[in-house]
């Protein structure tokens, strides 16, 4: 199947999107990618429906604003998908939609995705898979990692077989998964990654993000702030588990200096990520970085310092900007072929779970 896959991140920075052609079990083609940035009026929107996610906390009705979010999504969605169709061979054959995530209370079995599926189909013309969080958290998972099934399937192109490897996502958010040499899967969220940077340098006026780790690298850790975030009951949980973007916030670093706060959040994450690694069987032979913050040169340095041999998805002729859209592709596929999306090991479900709900546009044979 030749697959377009979205993803829209808790970055609130944009729309990834990637074509693949997948038998649900490996890529056969990589095809075209493409970023849309949010303009600053859809950015407000879609983070107003986020703000009223969280006050909301799945009690009652659904705010308002999910309606206007969903409609912003919606645009830059199809911006993204006719820069990406002006550029592919043939026609699509599904298309694999995350949408926005709102809320995410694993604990309660709630995880809430705006968007519109139903539309993006008729628009499209195209089948449209979304929804793969929920059958997970039915059978008792957290509805997320959901990419380490993907992440399994790209392990030979970097050197899978010869032990373990480890894939780590700095979104947002930050997850691991664990691949055996065996292809046996460990996978969960271990804190966060950019989006408490991001958030300090937004409430600082400084901009939008730490341009690769710049302040990071000015400043100095706050060790007793660096101690009071580690002693979150978070990381007292066996994995699997996962996060919501907001689970953390920036109470420990508001006395700071900006950028002793931003060393201080970096170093945050880098140790998140450490104490990870008593989680597996036996520590990977190597790192691979996707996400946005493979791009903070600090951070990157101080993952390799802890880790070892801890490298940038691009180094290894993967595409580090658009794994997750990639990925989206491949569960899209996956589903309809009614295979497993999350297993014990990556979100605790009960068993090997299929997932997604398909959406196909009215006249579509």
């Amino acid at each position: 199947m030749r697959v377009l896959g979205y993803m829209s991140g808790t970055s609130l920075d944009g729309v990834d999107a990637a074509i693949i052609d997948t038998d649900g079990h490996e890529v056969q083609h990589f095809g075209p990618t493409a970023f849309t940035g949010f303009t600053d009026g859809e950015r407000e929107t879609i983070a107003r429906a986020v703000e009223a996610g969280l006050r909301w906390n799945g009690e009652g009705a659904e705010p308002a604003e999910f309606a206007a979010g969903s409609a912003a999504l919606h645009d830059v969605h199809l911006r993204t998908a006719g820069k990406l169709l002006a550029r592919n061979r043939g026609a699509l054959d599904l298309v694999g939609f995350h949408g926005q995530t709102v809320l995410h209370r694993p604990e309660r079995g709630l995880t809430v995705q705006i968007g519109d599926p139903a539309r993006l189909s008729e628009d499209l013309g195209v089948p449209v898979v979304a929804g793969m969080r929920q059958g997970d958290m039915a059978e008792g998972g957290q509805g997320a990692p959901l990419v380490p099934v993907y992440h399994a399937a790209l392990a030979a192109r970097v050197g899978g077989g010869a032990g373990p490897i480890a894939f780590l996502n700095l979104g947002g958010v930050a997850n691991v998964t664990w691949v055996g040499a065996d292809g046996a899967l460990i996978a969960f969220d271990t804190g966060p990654a950019c989006g408490l940077i991001d958030s300090l340098v937004r409430s600082r006026g400084a901009g939008a993000c730490d341009v690769g780790g710049a302040l990071a690298a000015r400043g100095k850790v706050d060790m007793a702030a660096l101690g009071a975030m580690l002693d979150h009951p978070f990381f007292d949980k066996r994995g699997p588990k996962s996060l919501d973007r907001y689970d953390f916030s920036l109470e420990h670093v508001g006395a700071l200096s900006l950028v002793d706060a931003a060393a201080t959040l970096t170093a945050f994450t880098v140790e998140a990520v450490a104490l990870a690694v008593a989680a597996f069987p036996e520590p990977p032979r190597r790192w691979v970085v996707c996400g946005g913050g493979r791009h903070n040169a600090t951070m990157m340095r101080a993952l390799a310092q802890r880790l070892g041999d801890c490298r940038s998805a691009d180094g290894f002729g993967l595409r580090g900007d658009f794994i997750e859209a990639e990925a989206m592709a491949f569960l899209a596929a996956r589903s309809r072929l009614g295979l497993p999306l999350t297993f014990p090991n990556t979100t605790g479900v009960a068993r090997p779970t299929c997932g997604g709900e398909v959406w196909a546009p009215v006249h579509y044979v």
